[in-house]
This record gives structure tokens, C-alpha cells and sequence, in this order.
């Protein structure tokens, strides 16, 4: 059903993503970006990029598990930062949410995103 693309030909991944995902013969879900809100406050989160980015991944795990889906079966994440210096600590927090065939990942730094927050993830998920 999911499949991690390793190619020899092509620069290995340095980070917890994969160069490219195959899966077939199941519906996709294409998420919102999710920024660090709190669900039970509506608040950001404070205390910067290492909890906002936990945060982030909870909202997506829980939009997932509402469709009928999981973190394990997300083939493509796109993350925005605000501030690239943040990557590194981006990076380890996100390893945690996929340390078991991760998906493919495109990272960039944005001017601003919604709320001031720091990090923005979606996702591609196939459904189970």
C-alpha cells in the first residue's frame, strides 16, 4: 500500500523524510495547513518553535484520525517556516511523529504566516 522510493541516483534524505512514496488503491486526504492553536483554548501556543511544532502535529494528527486516517499513512508534508535557523529543531520534533517510513517532506521559509505563528504543516494521507 505504501511504499518509500530510495533511489541511489539521487541525494540521499537528510532528515527524517523520504525522497519519494508510492501508495495505491486508496482514497486521499489533502490537509489544511495546521499552525499551533490550541484546540481547547483557540490560543497559539507560546514558548516557540519546539512546542509550536508539537502542536502542529497534534492538530494534523487529529484531523487525520477524524478522517479516517493516521500520521503513519501520510505519504507528502509540506512544512513553512517562519525563520529557516528554526529547521534543526523542527527537524527533531517532527522524527518523533514519523520515525517509521516518513514521508516525502518539502520545507521553506515564508515571510508571515496566519496568527504570527512560526511553523505551518500539511499534509497527504491516504486513508485506511
Amino acid at each position: 500500500m505504501k511504499s518509500i522510493v530510495l533511489s541511489s541516483d539521487a541525494p540521499q534524505a537528510i532528515g527524517p523524510y523520504s525522497q519519494a512514496v508510492i501508495f495505491k488503491d486508496r482514497p486521499l486526504i489533502f490537509t489544511a495547513g495546521q499552525i499551533a492553536i490550541d484546540p481547547k483554548t483557540g490560543d497559539m501556543v507560546a514558548g516557540g518553535i519546539e512546542l509550536q511544532t508539537r502542536q502542529v502535529l497534534e492538530n494534523l494528527a487529529a484531523v487525520l484520525k477524524s478522517a479516517g486516517s493516521g500520521m503513519q499513512n501520510v505519504v507528502k508534508t509540506t512544512v513553512y517556516l517562519k525563520n529557516m535557523e528554526d529547521f534543526a529543531v523542527m527537524n527533531q520534533v517532527y522524527a518523533g511523529y514519523f520515525d517509521k517510513q516518513p514521508p516525502a517532506r518539502s520545507a521553506v521559509q515564508v515571510a508571515r504566516l496566519p496568527k504570527d505563528a512560526l511553523i505551518e504543516i500539511e499534509a497527504i494521507a491516504f486513508v485506511t
